[in-house]
């Protein structure tokens, strides 16, 4: 569990863009599924774009809220 001084990752974005990239375990607190699940996503290319520095992935929180933007507009377009 995270310190009460640690931003939670899901209110920083709904808030505004943070100022550091994101890493795999903040997009797996953020859509609540398990890290995991956020590699995956990654080698099957349908989660939100990531990117790698050295051995690190990490996302940028702009294309991070696109990704969003994009799936609840293709659920909407699809019901």
């Amino acid at each position: 569990m995270a310190e009460p001084t640690d931003p939670d990752p899901r209110a920083t974005l709904r808030g505004g863009l943070p100022d550091r990239y994101l890493t795999p375990d903040d997009i797996a607190e953020m859509f609540e599924v398990p890290k995991e699940t956020v590699y995956q996503w990654r080698k099957k290319r349908t989660g939100p774009p990531g990117f790698r520095i050295g051995k690190y992935i990490r996302y940028d929180p702009a294309d991070v809220h696109a990704y969003v933007t994009q799936r609840k507009n293709a659920d909407r377009n699809a019901a």
